[in-house]
């Protein structure tokens, strides 16, 4: 089955990273890992409730990482492995710029 994860960013290429080849992450450690690049990258809830979902970390990580971030291959392919892991989906579509994830 395919695995990769798509992120576009406007006026650019999409960046893919393609993890048939890698081992999956642990539902868990990927959770901890977006956690603390959320932390690290001080970035902001969504919703003005405070409430975050798991698939709104995985978008506002990746607009706060923005294509600098995805330029360091290991750090997209980490990025690519929590984000598959933590929303339990081979195939991950996201729009940095419009806030929204596809599967």
């Amino acid at each position: 089955m395919r695995s990769e994860v798509t992120v576009t960013f406007q006026d650019s290429p999409p960046v893919r990273i393609d993890l048939n080849d890698v081992p999956p992450m642990p539902n868990d450690v990927a959770r901890k890992w977006l956690d603390d690049q959320f932390i690290q990258m001080e970035c902001e809830p969504l919703r003005p409730t405070g409430k975050l979902l798991m698939a709104d970390k995985v978008v506002v990580v990746a607009q706060a990482a923005g294509l600098a971030g995805f330029a360091d291959a290991k750090w997209a392919q980490e990025f690519a492995r929590a984000a598959s892991a933590a929303l339990a989906k081979p195939v991950v579509h996201i729009d940095a710029d419009s806030l929204s994830i596809s599967y």
